[in-house]
């Protein structure tokens, strides 16, 4: 059996909050550690029927960047569920939801702009 692994390494001040995320994977053809301003990881616990998760970002990731990659981690997910399930209409809600989601997000940003 083929095993790849995939190494993610994060710096912290003296707070502990992210400085950096870099994160590489033995099959990628990138030849460096690719760089990141925020990262979502998340596991199923079948035994516990829970999802465990660790959402880091760096203090430089501005809130437009965070509605930008929950956007699109929210329509990536849509399409995972798509592909596992079959099920075309809780993907498209999915998919509405996080459209409805940035739509909002961008008019409070252009409220907050007057």
């Amino acid at each position: 059996m083929k095993e790849s692994n995939i190494s993610v390494n994060i710096s912290l001040d003296e707070q502990k909050v992210p400085q950096s995320i870099s994160w590489s994977a033995s099959d990628s053809t990138a030849d460096m550690k690719q760089q990141a301003k925020a990262m979502m990881l998340a596991f199923w616990d079948g035994a516990d029927k829970t999802a465990l998760r660790i959402d880091l970002w760096t203090k430089d990731m501005m809130v437009d960047e965070m509605a930008d990659f929950y956007y699109q981690t929210l329509m990536s997910m849509a399409d995972t569920y798509m592909r596992a399930t079959q099920n075309q209409q809780m993907t498209n809600d999915m998919k509405e939801f996080a459209k409805d989601f940035y739509k909002k997000f961008r008019e409070s940003q252009l409220k907050d702009a007057k």
